[in-house]
């Protein structure tokens, strides 16, 4: 199955398999929490939203085709907003989507669903930057990544900002 394909059989599963919150988000992130990622107060240590969002974020992109090892790209920036404590045990499913795609950059945007509390429990947002191969100069998309990022963004009804 093509890339293409594989971001459409993702796509389409998530109203069939996930909660309303996360009907506009092409891929989902499903994310087990352990034990041993719990702070001192046995909340969710902050750092680790931060982990799963770059899972997701790479599932995005595989989903695209584009972490196949023959592209370069940095997180410029990344912010997370807590919104409620999570616990063990739990289930995170991350939704990830394009917020907006510019020249050389993605602004991808997060909502972590806990499947104990049925809630979005916190949002978050990153932007990556392509480079080039030497990761020296900044690249932009090229129209076929373009085009296969708003194909998968349309599968679900989102339209990202250009």
């Amino acid at each position: 199955m093509d890339s293409l394909n594989q971001a459409a059989h993702a796509a389409s599963n998530i109203a069939d398999n996930h909660p309303d919150e996360l009907s506009h988000y092409p891929i989902i992130h499903h994310q087990p929490i352990h034990w041993g990622e719990m702070d001192a107060f046995n909340h969710l240590n902050n750092v680790i939203y931060y982990r799963y969002a770059e899972s997701a974020r790479i599932g995005y992109l595989q989903a695209l085709g584009m972490f196949d090892g023959s592209m370069v790209t940095v997180l410029a920036q990344s912010s997370c907003q807590y919104l409620r404590p999570v616990t063990y045990p739990d289930t995170l499913l991350l939704g990830v989507r394009c917020q907006r795609l510019g020249n050389t950059s993605i602004v991808m945007e997060y909502s972590y669903y806990s499947t104990a509390q049925a809630a979005i429990v916190a949002t978050a947002e990153a932007v990556v930057v392509r480079l080039d191969s030497e990761g020296k100069r900044k690249l932009a998309w090229t129209e076929e990544e373009r085009a296969r990022l708003l194909a998968l963004e349309a599968k679900v009804g989102h339209i990202p900002k250009l």
